[in-house]
């Protein structure tokens, strides 16, 4: 029963990390001809989102222990991203951008279909341990992000502004602290249940 479980866990990771893979790369190929912000962003979220569902298929069928370390390897990778896309969106409101709000539009579509699919395969996995919990959080936190460029997109469409691009890329970086703070805490909550017992 528990190897059919991982079977069925594992099978649904795969198909996420490929799917997360392609939108990441999507992402990155439409925010350097679109000059955004906010695609940029989201393409690092994709991308820690691959490495993420990587670490969960590597401590899928390991001890308790090493799904732990997974899961505050992908907290503390989220806080570091939300470092990298403030900078860049800093970057950016210093040194000008004019980003192509219909390319946003079209992305933002594009990988929310993406996501719904992954927390779907996500959520049909049976009793997640607290690393499958950690790539659910990050599915999630994609959709957010989408939402947010799709608005972006429609604003910088009509406005013909760069600003609310730079304002979607801070909001992922919020996003993606709110996700790693999250991760944390679950990792050390089952960290607590593990040394001290349910009973504490």
């Amino acid at each position: 029963m528990a190897e059919q479980k991982n079977a069925s866990a594992r099978r649904a990771l795969w198909i996420v990390l490929l799917l997360n893979l392609a939108i990441a790369i999507g992402f990155f190929v439409t925010g350097a001809i679109g000059d955004s912000s906010g695609l940029i962003a989201n393409g690092l979220d994709n991308t820690s989102d691959t490495v993420v569902y990587a670490i969960s298929l590597f401590a899928l069928t390991r001890a308790d222990k090493w799904k732990r370390a997974a899961a505050n390897v992908s907290g503390g990778m989220l806080l570091l991203f939300a470092i990298g896309v403030l900078v860049d969106a800093v970057r950016r409101y210093y040194a000008g951008s004019e980003p192509l709000g219909g390319l946003m539009i079209v992305m933002s579509v594009i990988a929310a279909i993406v996501n719904v699919i992954c927390v779907w395969l996500l959520n049909r996995i049976d009793d997640p341990d607290v690393n499958v919990r950690a790539a659910n959080t990050f599915s999630w936190n994609d959709f957010a992000a989408n939402g947010g460029i799709l608005v972006a997109g429609g604003l910088v469409w009509w406005l013909g502004s760069n600003w609310p691009d730079l304002a979607v890329g801070v909001a992922v970086a919020g996003i993606f602290i709110w996700g790693g703070v999250k991760i944390l805490r679950d990792a050390r909550r089952e960290h607590h249940k593990a040394v001290h017992g349910d009973d504490e």
